[in-house]
């Protein structure tokens, strides 16, 4: 996901490899508001800010400016320190309440893409309870093409980004500590305050992302990975609580994929996987060539916040319209047109793919919100928007993603002939059910079934 290094805040001690705060650049959170409603629509404005993931800062030593990291290898004789220019480095502005993540941003180095976390104050992430919800946002993927992946998503961080649990972390949410996710990630350069240099092992003609020992992992919930060809929202659970750091078969590396403590799979519901080719895209039904609205609701068992999850419902509004979400064409999921256990079991059946989902647990409560832009060093995004596996039969349910060729993608490729591609996500609104938008008639089959 990202070749480079940005300004980071950590210190690299001969043993105590710690996380150490840089003083070299005021670090300045971007502002951006977003708003809180309650039940009948009322919506409350508040003022809040992102920052940048640490993994993207620039590691230096603490007497200097002298790189500790350089391309994707580790200076194992220097201690790192850090801060962030948002807009000249990496390409992340904010106004009202509106953020834009641009790809490519040239400045002194080239930085691809970036991730950013939404804050409740200067020193904690912003953390959501998703039960009996909804969360709402306006997207623009009008200039993401093939290869791309604009991504929102929630993952079970701890609220200061760690920084209160282990002593080596000096840093934390403040400068954007404390990364994990269901994909049990390897090339997370610092893990519970110390600097994941065991194993880490960098590509030798590439700047692919390097690969550590150990990774990071934890429960996300992916609201929207998406491009202007395809979307998906795909939960992924974990058998562990909060944020866990993993190594061998509990990170599901390799041919373990299906035996860690994660499921990497997800559930996902992606239209155009489910054979409906004209939902979504450019002059679709939902029209990617401009704005529009994408509500996400968490539907419990019992109507309450503590309840058991039982379907996750998506639909869109654009141009004053509400639109539910696609059904399924294939024998077997025509009922569906959301993401629920039956769902997920009928869909995993069909396509062949192994249920890794419902034994490994639920969401949980306390989520950070992340806010991304990236490019696909593994499968150049091909399973979001292309037929994958590439030498599967693309007739067969499942397999065709999206319109994009199965040589699209390649990061060589987006990165130099799409540098000026960018995301914008505006508007956030959460509250109750029903609470955080209006529109006119929903247009084709209802989604409240």
């Amino acid at each position: 996901m990202f070749n480079k290094v940005a300004l980071v805040c950590f210190a690299f001690v001969a043993v105590a490899l710690g996380q150490q705060i840089g003083t070299l650049t005021t670090e300045t959170h971007p502002s951006i508001t977003v708003q809180q409603c309650s039940a009948g629509g009322s919506c409350t404005t508040q003022q809040r800010s992102v920052v940048l993931d640490s993994n993207w800062r620039w590691l230096h030593s603490t007497s200097g400016s002298t790189n500790c990291y350089t391309g994707n290898t580790w200076d194992a004789t220097l201690c790192p320190n850090n801060t962030a220019y948002y807009s000249g480095t990496y390409g992340i502005t904010a106004s009202g309440n509106a953020l834009t993540l641009k790809f490519v941003t040239q400045s002194q180095q080239k930085n691809i893409g970036s991730r950013v976390y939404l804050m409740q104050d200067q020193d904690n992430y912003q953390m959501f309870s998703l039960l009996n919800q909804e969360f709402t946002f306006d997207v623009d993927v009008s200039q993401l093409p093939c290869g791309l992946n604009g991504a929102v998503y929630f993952v079970s961080m701890d609220q200061d980004g760690g920084k209160a649990k282990y002593s080596t972390n000096e840093a934390g949410a403040r400068y954007g500590t404390g990364y994990c996710d269901s994909q049990c990630p390897h090339d997370i350069k610092f893990i519970n305050g110390q600097a994941n240099v065991e194993g880490w092992t960098p590509h030798p003609t590439t700047p692919t992302p390097a690969q550590a020992r150990t990774a990071h992992a934890a429960t996300k919930m992916d609201i929207w990975e998406a491009n202007s060809i395809s979307s998906a929202y795909t939960p992924h659970v974990c058998t562990s609580t909060g944020q866990t750091r993993c190594s061998g078969n509990d990170c599901g590396d390799g041919d373990n994929r299906y035996g860690g403590i994660c499921d990497k799979d997800g559930c996902d519901f992606n239209s155009f996987r489910q054979g409906v080719k004209d939902f979504y895209g450019p002059g679709m039904t939902v029209n990617t060539n401009s704005k529009f609205t994408l509500v996400t609701q968490f539907i419990t068992a019992d109507g309450t916040a503590n309840g058991a999850l039982s379907e996750i419902r998506r639909f869109y509004v654009q141009n004053g319209q509400v639109i539910p979400n696609s059904f399924s064409t294939f024998t077997g999921l025509t009922s569906y047109n959301s993401v629920s256990d039956s769902y997920c079991n009928a869909q995993k059946t069909l396509f062949g793919d192994t249920n890794s989902f419902e034994d490994r647990g639920a969401l949980k409560s306390g989520m950070a919100l992340v806010l991304s832009l990236w490019d696909d060093h593994a499968v150049n995004m091909l399973w979001l928007d292309s037929n994958y596996p590439t030498d599967a039969d693309a007739s067969q349910p499942g397999i065709a993603r999206g319109t994009c060729s199965t040589s699209s993608g390649q990061p060589t490729d987006v990165e130099s002939q799409n540098a000026n591609s960018q995301v914008t996500y505006s508007n956030i609104r959460f509250g109750p059910l029903n609470s955080t938008f209006t529109g006119g008639a929903a247009t084709g089959k209802p989604d409240f079934r």
